[in-house]
């Protein structure tokens, strides 16, 4: 009787996916690809792709480099390879294993070199088609057991360069292979967007096991970059349709909401037991809804913190999974139930969900982004990732996504990626003295780049020469340029009044970096005066003359250091002339100043003021008038 329950809830899931596939076309599914490169031998010397698997661990924003091996036997890789570790690393160089496609799932050949110790696997298809992405079986109680355990990477190449590399390997040459993630994911900017395609519901086995697993270890850091403004993260979830000839059946009933229109397996496959699929279908709705209005808040991190509390306090398994634990965990976390439940709107109305409506047509592919059919999915700047969701995997693949030189501090930690600047300092320049490197670690590798230190901008190619530019660059390492100090004297090629360059002060040459002292005496450059000697200091020069005389450095001569009486008394004389054509310079500026200020005010007075004769004419002119008045 299970059987047959098993086959009936496998036909109706079976006919879910076909129809909603049948109803998007258009969709397609991308093969999310790594480049692989041969060094070596020069003859082949090329670029091919591989489809990266999906599971494993690629190393996303990095490159490996190995010696290629195939088996000898069990080019399958099917069974355990014979002896300890066969294909551990020769030399320095870890080993890259060729496999042939066939006779056994594409995990299992992954894990058996993993454990005969290669490094990384391709696999070789048979067939001259293009190539598919290497996926872990859908069902296998076998598999369960070391897919969670596959670390190295793996990747399906094409049949014909499968029997190039063969054919080279037969002939005893040594296959060098540089396989190449850091262009996996685009980085155009400094902000990654990423999506997780995932489900509520946790009896799935070992995909949900690991999409949970994966929520709780990532969160940390997941809140981190969301905080911090470095990634904009969205999470989605994947529903299906119930055909139209099936929307009246019990099955249909059971696992959709909106009248078929958004559907769920049944979480224990049983349509007669346990949870039904539109009870994973609403709390899915529900996760989208915190996440919604969440976000309107500036608090969009917190859909991190409602999924792992709400799987450990309301797992299917502890028979917990309710809208009132729900109702609990929400609480718990401050979020507005009564907005959450007007998103999620009425699952029993028979109309279009908005929510959900608008995750279905996001599920089928656009650009280059292909249609999400694996659960569970990450897409990171539009590129699906492939491998095992594990936290440090996909901190790499994030990471790969920012623009060179804007990761945030995570992507620079030792256990993420390697500092490419500690050894050699990256072939970048760098000034030893001021300990000033213009090598600046990213996660994909290292860029040389002229810094800034303390506001002084430095200038140059990065590689060979960066030089100081400003007026504050003195001040960093004396910008670069010579300077020395003797007998409690300093002297220095920089000069703060120059925004770059070096130039010898005066009594020094060379060309800024070193500097020497002038030998003015000897070059008898200074001090030619008759009667001086000269003799030569550092930076300068001392110059006496004879007797009494004095030294005048700016016109190179001697002159008497007291004049004779005659001669005071012509200054006298002079001083007294000057004093007093000056003294008499101002007394008649002050005379002719006072005039002039009479005569303007004269002129003033008599627009408002009229003189006494004015006067005197106007009273004889007016009397008779007065006169007439009084008749």
């Amino acid at each position: 009787m299970a059987f047959h329950k098993n086959i009936i809830v496998s036909v109706f899931v079976l006919c879910l996916f076909l129809f909603h596939v049948v109803s998007y076309v258009d969709g397609r599914f991308v093969v999310e690809k790594s480049s692989i490169k041969v060094l070596s031998p020069q003859k082949l010397r090329s670029n091919h792709d591989g489809a990266i698997g999906n599971f494993g661990v690629p190393d996303y924003g990095g490159f490996m480099v190995g010696s290629l091996v195939y088996p000898e036997k069990g080019n399958h890789g099917c069974q355990p390879f014979e002896g300890d570790k066969p294909f551990k690393f020769r030399s320095y160089r870890p080993t890259f294993v060729l496999l042939d496609r066939g006779e056994c799932y594409f995990a299992l050949k992954v894990w058996h070199a993993q454990l005969a110790g290669a490094a990384a696997v391709l696999v070789t298809d048979t067939f001259d088609e293009p190539l598919l992405t290497m996926d872990t079986p859908e069902e296998s109680k076998d598999a369960d057991g070391y897919i969670e355990k596959i670390g190295i990477p793996s990747a399906l190449i094409e049949k014909s360069f499968g029997d190039t590399l063969k054919e080279a390997l037969n002939n005893k040459d040594e296959v060098l292979l540089r396989i190449d993630w850091r262009e996996s994911v685009p980085h155009p900017d400094n902000r990654v967007e990423y999506e997780f395609w995932t489900n509520s519901n946790d009896e799935c086995g070992v995909r949900c096991n690991e999409q949970m697993d994966f929520v709780k270890n990532f969160k940390g850091h997941a809140q981190i970059l969301e905080r911090g403004g470095y990634t904009l993260f969205t999470p989605h979830y994947i529903t299906w349709f119930c055909p139209k000839p099936f929307i009246l059946t019990s099955q249909c009933k059971s696992q959709c909401i909106n009248n078929g229109r958004y559907c769920a397996p049944d979480p224990e496959k049983d349509f007669g037991e346990g949870y039904q699929g539109k009870d994973v279908v609403y709390e899915n709705l529900r996760q989208l809804c915190v996440h919604r209005v969440a976000n309107e808040t500036n608090r969009s991190w917190v859909w991190w913190d409602y999924v792992t509390d709400f799987h450990v306090r309301c797992s299917m398994k502890e028979k917990k999974y309710s809208k009132e634990c729900a109702d609990d965990v929400m609480r718990s976390l401050d979020l507005p139930i009564e907005k959450i439940k007007k998103c999620m709107g009425d699952p029993e109305a028979d109309e279009e969900n908005e929510v959900l409506k608008t995750e279905q047509q996001l599920q089928i592919g656009q650009g280059s982004r292909g249609d999400v059919t694996i659960l569970p999915t990450l897409v990171v700047n539009d590129v699906q990732y492939r491998g095992k969701l594990e936290r440090t995997a996909v901190l790499k693949a994030l990471c790969a996504g920012f623009k060179e030189t804007t990761e945030p501090a995570v992507c620079l930690t030792g256990d993420v990626e390697t500092n490419e600047c500690l050894e050699r300092n990256g072939g970048c320049w760098q000034d030893k003295d001021a300990n000033i490197t213009a090598c600046k670690d990213t996660f994909r590798g290292r860029v040389c780049e002229c810094p800034v230190v303390n506001g002084v901008q430095y200038r140059g190619d990065g590689y060979t020469l960066c030089e100081a530019f400003g007026p504050a660059r003195c001040s960093i390492n004396n910008g670069g340029c010579w300077s020395e100090t003797k007998n409690g004297l300093t002297f220095s090629a920089c000069s703060e009044s120059k925004v770059n360059g070096c130039q010898c002060p005066v009594g020094f040459r060379g060309d800024g970096k070193k500097c020497e002292d002038i030998d003015e005496c000897k070059e008898r450059s200074a001090c030619q005066c008759d009667g001086c000697s000269c003799k030569d200091t550092w930076g300068g020069f001392d110059c006496k003359c004879n007797g009494d005389l004095l030294y005048i450095k700016e016109q190179d001569v001697c002159i008497e250091r007291h004049g004779s009486k005659s001669g005071r008394i012509l200054a006298f004389a002079v001083v007294a002339v000057v004093v007093g054509a000056a003294l008499a310079g101002y007394i008649f500026y002050k005379y002719r100043l006072r005039s002039y200020m009479d005569s303007e005010i004269m002129a003033i007075m008599s627009q408002y003021m009229p003189l006494d004769q004015h006067n005197n004419d106007v009273q004889v002119e007016a009397q008779p008038l007065r006169q007439q008045g009084t008749v």
